[in-house]
């Protein structure tokens, strides 16, 4: 068991020292300082966010002008439909009256007989 607790002590004490040249290495080859890093980090951020807001106000916009148009088009489907009731209305009053005649017409035809 002592070998076994030595070995596993041993892989342990390497992937420490491993992880200390690792970071060591890693601060001699960084391009910038951490400091740059946040700060391009957070020019980044600010532009994103701008971007979003750019986009969230055209795709609003884009909603309005669709919402106004289907609104349009309603209204001059409206009154297309009140335009075309209208005219069936007519039509129909007018064939109740010359069916009315004709009917008239025909009682006194009737009546002649």
């Amino acid at each position: 068991m002592e070998d076994r607790d030595k070995k596993v002590a041993a892989a342990a004490l390497l992937m420490v020292a491993g992880g200390i040249v690792g970071a060591g290495l890693a601060l001699l080859w960084a391009p910038q300082s951490g400091q740059r890093t946040r700060r391009d980090i957070s020019r980044y951020a600010k532009r994103a966010k701008t971007r979003a807001d750019e986009a969230v106000e055209d795709i609003t916009t884009n909603i309005n002008d669709l919402v106004e148009t289907l609104g349009e088009k309603t209204d001059e489907l409206v009154e297309k439909g009140k335009d075309v009731a209208s005219g069936a209305r007519k039509d129909l009053m007018r064939l109740i009256e010359e069916g009315a005649s004709r009917l008239e017409k025909f009682r006194t035809r009737l009546s002649r007989m």
